[in-house]
């Protein structure tokens, strides 16, 4: 009988060793995270780990930015009759809705002469209102308008009195860019100073309209991202140089999609010059006022159809005719230009700038389903009125 009760026990033995072994694993498991704190907790400063250099790409748009971004400024305009108080007036974004409007611009010469869009200034320009420009370094300073270009959405300001250097950016050409090149925009995006976005030439020879009735081709479009408050900033290429001007994007929802505009810089090498020395640009071209692309497509017209012909233009004095206003009859489409098919007003515009001013200039023009050619000279249209 005492033989049997040592093999009796041994289950029970061997289930309390079990369930002691597991309480112990339990609470080593429990307490784990309150002894690896306890343990490895880094109650001082972490030792920096040594990075190495940047990539070349990346070093290189560092140094990009360092020698461009001193250029770019922060443009604040107020229309007059919001009142005069613009210093230290801080945008969110292009329009505020209260009359101020807010952009970007660039340093162009030493003399103190910063660009910038038109449609930036052009309610203050308009009303009599301020511009102040904050500088690169913080400061503000106020400024004045030298002359504006609706034609091409530019605006020349003059600074006023400052302390500091003037950086002007060093200028590219618009000329050989190829699409898939890097670009870079500065600017300031919903009122956040010196913002800088990458990106590439996403096409060329856009078309983009401005003011006054006109469309500028050659325009650079880009993915760089240019929201509201980038507008009048420089998009630049590898080499830091400026290609062009951002001055739109296309987008539903008023913010990037991936899609901007600049103005290619050979433009506005040549505007520029001009508002500076004259306060305006002119315009050269016959005088008339073309009809809606959209509409003389659906009526299956390929040219520009004269709506009006101005008073007093080459275009009054060549003879052509505008749209009957009591019939609405169309009189004149105009489908060449010297040596140049002209399909759409754009190709009518960069065939009148070519030319020049004062230049006589061969039309082709259609009337009652006859062809006949037209000579006409070139004039300022800017100087022409109805």
């Amino acid at each position: 009988m005492s033989d049997r009760y040592p093999a009796a026990r041994s289950p029970d033995r061997f289930l309390r060793w079990a369930a002691g072994a597991a309480l112990v694993l339990l609470a080593l498991y429990v307490a784990q995270p309150y002894v690896n704190g306890f343990l490895y907790a880094a109650q001082t400063p972490r030792a920096v780990t040594a990075r190495g250099d940047l990539a070349p790409a990346e070093t290189a748009t560092v140094d990009l930015f360092a020698r461009a971004s001193p250029s770019v400024v922060h443009v604040f305009a107020q229309a007059a009759a919001q009142g005069r108080a613009l210093m230290g007036v801080e945008g969110e974004g292009a329009e505020q809705g209260n009359g101020s409007q807010t952009g970007t611009g660039f340093i162009w010469d030493a003399a103190g002469h910063v660009v910038t869009n038109n449609h930036v200034v052009a309610g203050a320009a308009q009303s009599g209102g301020s511009i102040a420009v904050r500088l690169s370094s913080g400061e503000v300073v106020s400024a004045s308008v030298v002359g504006t270009a609706p034609s091409y959405d530019l605006a020349v300001l003059r600074l006023g009195r400052t302390g500091a250097a003037l950086r002007p950016l060093a200028l590219g050409t618009s000329a050989d860019l190829k699409v898939g090149q890097s670009t870079y925009a500065i600017g300031n995006p919903f009122g956040l100073d010196h913002t800088l976005t990458t990106g590439v030439i996403s096409a060329l020879q856009r078309r983009l309209p401005t003011g006054e009735g006109r469309e500028l081709s050659g325009v650079i479009q880009t993915d760089a991202a240019i929201n509201p408050g980038n507008s009048g900033g420089p998009l630049l290429d590898s080499a830091g140089r400026l290609i062009g001007v951002n001055t739109a994007i296309y987008s539903p929802s008023g913010t990037s999609a991936g899609i901007g505009f600049a103005i290619p810089v050979d433009v506005v090498n040549r505007v520029v010059p001009e508002l500076i020395r004259n306060g305006r640009t002119r315009n050269p071209g016959i005088g008339i006022i073309a009809g809606q692309e959209a509409t003389a497509a659906r009526l299956g017209i390929d040219g520009v159809v004269i709506l009006r012909v101005l008073r007093g233009s080459p275009a009054a004095a060549a003879g052509l005719r505008g749209v009957d206003p009591q019939t609405g009859e169309i009189g004149d489409i105009i489908v060449g230009a010297g040596d140049r098919p002209v399909h759409r007003l754009a190709d009518l515009t960069a065939a009148m700038e070519a030319a020049g001013l004062g230049t006589s200039v061969d039309l082709m023009v259609e009337r009652d389903g006859r062809t006949r050619r037209v000579r006409v000279t070139t004039t300022d249209v800017a100087e022409t009125r109805l």
